[in-house]
């Protein structure tokens, strides 16, 4: 009987032993070093811009460049104009992002958007340009937040979405040649929302920084200084096959230029458009962007989408003020 006594004695010891564990194991999975308790993030997710080296600047102009620049003034989301649609990836299908986007220009983009609607609806651009540009939302994990999409969007992606200080829409030219227009209703997509588990970076396009150091990006979350904010650069492909609009994979009708600015074989330089977002985030913020469950909120998958609804007059406009040289706002 004694022992038999001992050996339950030890069998509940063991199995107590190993529910503490567990318990300490999982909560270190959430609350991270640096007090980050969002979905497995960790202090890792984060570097301190001044540890970033300086990147490589934009190749050299050519003789025949297209080195125009072209503002498009379409606010910074004051309508908040958000869903967890992605009529680029997903269209028809309502919620099929599983994470919020937040939008500029055309005022009525979600899942249900047809061309059609889109060449009819408003848009927040002061030109008129009724093209969608958006991106997923940046949060602040340590604030509850009060809007439907801050506690109901689902899917880990939970917190105060922190508004855009500033956004900037612009089109950039070729740094070896002459640019060709976009054609209407084109889709584009930068970026790769599921680079945490995709096995390779080739379409990571993250570009975080800080507005101090605007030479500096990292695919990391930036700690910024004191007064600085925080930056996202989204930069997309600037080649066309000169045939589609959209594509298996929403990928293969466009390409990054060469390092040097040349274009892949067979595609024509056409105007790559630029997003960039900046923030006001107190130092020692913990912030997550959305993401798909698995990813983790990881700061690699960064991304955006662009569908083009520029009438072919706005379009022209464009490709001539990048083929002159000048810098132009609409």
């Amino acid at each position: 009987m004694g022992n038999e006594r001992r050996l339950l004695t030890l069998v509940v010891c063991l199995v107590l032993g190993i529910g503490l564990t567990a318990a300490v194991l999982g909560a270190a999975r959430v609350a991270a070093p640096d007090s980050t308790s969002h979905s497995g993030m960790n202090s890792r997710d984060y570097v301190d811009i001044r540890d970033v080296p300086p990147g490589p600047g934009d190749p050299a102009a050519g003789p025949d460049a297209s080195t125009g620049t072209v503002t498009v003034e379409c606010g910074r989301n004051e309508e908040h104009h958000y869903n967890e649609d992605n009529l680029v990836v997903s269209p028809g299908l309502r919620s099929g992002a599983h994470h919020t986007h937040a939008y500029v220009g055309n005022l009525t983009t979600d899942a249900m958007s047809t061309d059609a609607s889109l060449a009819a609806a408003a848009t927040s651009c002061r030109g008129g340009d009724r093209s969608t540009y958006y991106w997923p939302v940046l949060r602040r994990t340590d604030r509850a937040g009060a809007h439907p999409q801050e506690h109901s969007a689902g899917h880990g992606n939970t917190g105060e979405i922190l508004p855009e200080a500033a956004v900037s829409v612009e089109f950039r030219g070729s740094p070896v040649g002459k640019v060709v227009p976009l054609p209407r209703f084109l889709r584009a997509m930068t970026g790769d929302a599921v680079a945490a588990t995709a096995g390779s970076d080739a379409d990571v396009r993250a570009r975080w920084g800080c507005s101090g150091s605007p030479d500096r990006f990292t695919t990391r979350y930036p700690r910024c200084p004191a007064g600085e904010r925080l930056t996202r650069t989204l930069v997309f492909p600037g080649c066309w096959n000169g045939l589609d609009t959209e594509s298996p994979g929403h990928r293969s009708h466009l390409a990054f230029p060469a390092a040097n600015g040349v274009c892949p074989q067979g595609m024509f330089a056409v105007p790559q458009l630029r997003l960039s977002l900046a923030y006001d985030v107190p130092p020692g913020v913990p912030v997550a962007v959305d993401s798909f469950p698995e990813q983790r909120h990881s700061p690699k998958t960064d991304h955006a989408m662009f569908v083009d609804a520029m009438t072919d007059a706005q379009m022209a406009a464009v490709v001539d003020c990048l083929n002159q040289g000048r810098a132009c706002r609409t």
